[in-house]
């Protein structure tokens, strides 16, 4: 039996007063890749910052489970800890925090959770340089700042490592392909592909099939006006981007479920 690691039901989110989330229900099962598309405030990014806690949505009705605990109980960095990892899609700057540190850092706090060795810093720069490598990041990049005067393809390169270095047991990756060209894509999805072998489970938010073509989800869910409402295949994607989300939405897809 495939394990959930997320379920989420009936989920009703407000900020400042407004609804945006309205009912919405989602399953992420092990090891799974699962893929949000939709128009633009349809509640995507909402539903991410909800999973990893932002203080400024408000539940209002519903649940959420999170390897059978009550996610909305626990605090931001106890999620966090406990294996849940957002990739934001404008990762913001941090002058004065040197990147080195700032993963060494995360990497250790993880290993506590995970009953782990904290590792000095020789060991983890062996670790470090091996994988920043395999991102395409450079060596001078760890001694700036975090995100600091980086490129949006740099932030997201630096954001895939920060996910491989955490090890999280799911992450939500908000627009993981905006401001790439196509080599940082493809750097991008086989950082995503090696991590769904490892059988964590990746939920992509996007609104372009570019890094599915790359990435094969599992699934594809469409929002619209805070809910899902529809759920197919990899030619789910094909349609949106021959149709668009109005036909798509309301006409009847082969294959969903």
């Amino acid at each position: 039996m495939t394990n959930i690691v997320l379920d989420i039901q009936n989920l009703h989110v407000m900020r400042d007063g407004k609804k945006i989330l309205d009912g919405l229900n989602l399953s992420i099962t092990e090891g799974s890749l699962d893929a949000i598309m939709g128009p633009n405030g349809s509640g995507k990014s909402t539903l991410s910052y909800v999973i990893a806690g932002h203080p400024n949505y408000q539940v209002t009705q519903g649940t959420i489970s999170y390897l059978g605990q009550n996610l909305l109980n626990m605090s931001v960095d106890e999620r966090a800890r406990a294996g849940i990892f957002l990739g934001f899609q404008y990762p913001i700057e941090i002058p004065g925090v040197s990147i080195s540190h700032f993963l060494r850092l995360i990497y250790n706090s993880r290993s506590r959770q995970l009953g782990e060795k904290e590792v000095d810093s020789f060991t983890f720069l062996k670790k470090l340089k091996e994988l920043r490598l395999q991102l395409g990041i450079s060596e001078d990049m760890m001694s700036r700042s975090l995100n600091a005067g980086f490129s949006g393809g740099e932030k997201k390169k630096l954001e895939m490592l920060q996910m491989v270095l955490l090890r999280p047991t799911i992450a939500i990756l908000d627009e993981a392909d905006s401001g790439l060209d196509i080599d940082a894509l493809k750097i991008v999805a086989s950082t995503i592909n090696q991590q769904r072998q490892q059988s964590k489970s990746i939920v992509l938010i996007t609104h372009y099939k570019r890094l599915l073509t790359y990435t094969v989800p599992d699934k594809i869910h469409i929002m619209s006006k805070g809910k899902i409402v529809k759920t197919g295949n990899q030619d789910l994607a094909l349609q949106l981007e021959e149709k668009g989300y109005d036909k798509v939405i309301k006409a009847p897809i082969a294959g969903s479920v």
